[in-house]
């Protein structure tokens, strides 16, 4: 774990001693799972459900936060039952999928939806052709019913097909009233109003938070990093935890933590709850 200033070691300390009161929201790809080049093999980390388990116990609240659809979440992270035994210690676990737009709890155990925004359909009807005219036609293309997402990883030239397929769908899409949301060569399109920060501010309110963590690993977390840095400014209690990699340093600047992936998340979710426990 590295502290990136020594206010950042002062804001951790101020979040364990209001431990019982902070609310941990956490990305899930390339935070509690690692990053893979197939997307339905991205399964939780092995040591996440015990990990996560330990940690409700000294905090208020746990949420994972993605983009990806909310029952996809729960099927790859075994989150049902983890939410399960978070549950049995009197807590609750939250998922909100695609950005915010979905929810679930471990109390309610129902994923609620709205329906899929205007001018998806038809923006996927289009997407072949634009992929082929970007000499990306073998990109992998991820339907998630309020969003679609375009995978570049497993081509031969991952960062240039990213590159070059940026722009073009950027463009596609604000003609159908749509918004593009970048991240580790992958390039998801869906549409505007709600985005990570919402629902970080949406969970500290619910849960009448006096702290909040939040983990993230690219560009998608920026808006909850700044919903985080903005409770801050009120004297909220605050830690804002960036799980690095080679593919994606964008929130290196703006964290008070930088650890490596899932691993180092987890060590620090670890050290966390001990020293909770033994403040």
């Amino acid at each position: 774990m590295e502290f990136t200033s020594p206010e950042a070691r002062e804001r951790y300390d101020a979040l364990v001693a209001a431990a019982d009161q902070v609310v941990v929201g956490l990305d899930f790809d390339g935070v509690l799972s690692p990053i893979v080049d197939e997307p339905s093999e991205a399964h939780i980390h092995e040591d996440a459900a015990e990990v996560l388990v330990a940690l409700g116990d000294v905090v208020r609240a746990i949420a994972v936060v993605t983009g990806r659809p909310a029952r996809q979440a729960l099927a790859l992270g075994g989150l049902d039952e983890i939410g399960d035994a978070i549950g049995d210690h009197g807590k609750q676990l939250f998922i909100f999928g695609q950005y915010g737009n979905e929810r679930w709890s471990s109390t309610s155990r129902r994923v609620i939806s709205p329906r899929p925004p205007q001018g998806l359909s038809t923006f996927e009807r289009e997407l072949p052709a634009l992929l082929r005219r970007a000499d990306a036609a073998e990109a992998h293309v991820e339907e998630k019913g309020l969003a679609v997402a375009v995978h570049t990883r497993r081509l031969a030239d991952a960062t240039g097909a990213f590159e070059r397929l940026l722009p073009a769908m950027r463009e596609l899409a604000a003609q159908h009233g749509l918004i593009v949301e970048p991240g580790r060569n992958v390039i998801e399109v869906r549409s505007d109003g709600m985005h990570k920060g919402d629902a970080v501010r949406t969970l500290v309110e619910e849960q009448s938070a006096g702290g909040v963590l939040f983990a993230g690993d690219d560009l998608g977390d920026v808006e909850a990093f700044e919903a985080v840095a903005a409770l801050r400014e009120t004297g909220m209690p605050t830690l804002l935890v960036a799980a690095a990699s080679e593919e994606q340093t964008a929130l290196v600047p703006l964290a008070d933590v930088v650890v490596p992936g899932p691993d180092g998340v987890l060590e620090l979710l670890r050290g966390l709850t001990a020293d909770a426990t033994a403040s």
